[in-house]
């Protein structure tokens, strides 16, 4: 699916997933990273960008990651996501 929709942000998400699950834990950071270049928006990626930071021990990355998606999630009223980043963003900083 990737061949023919190479940006669709869901894809390189759930291939992201699936490198991070083979330990292969830089590869899914770049391509989050790259989802979020393309969507800002896209919100569950902040939450999982910023879990592959900790799992690397780049905790200003994840520290950083988790407040860019607050900010997000606050501006477009998503206060599930809200109380996810905050969540982890609170266990990361206790």
């Amino acid at each position: 699916m990737l061949k023919t929709e190479p940006n669709d942000s869901f894809l390189n998400y759930a291939l992201a997933l699936e490198f991070a699950k083979a330990n292969e834990v830089h590869k899914a950071i770049e391509l989050i990273e790259n989802v979020l270049l393309r969507e800002e928006n896209y919100l569950g990626a902040y939450y999982q960008l910023g879990k592959f930071y900790e799992q690397i021990q780049d905790l200003p990355k994840a520290i950083d990651t988790y407040t860019k998606g607050i900010a997000i999630a606050k501006s477009v009223k998503n206060n599930k996501a809200l109380g996810e980043l905050n969540e982890a963003l609170w266990m990361l900083e206790d």
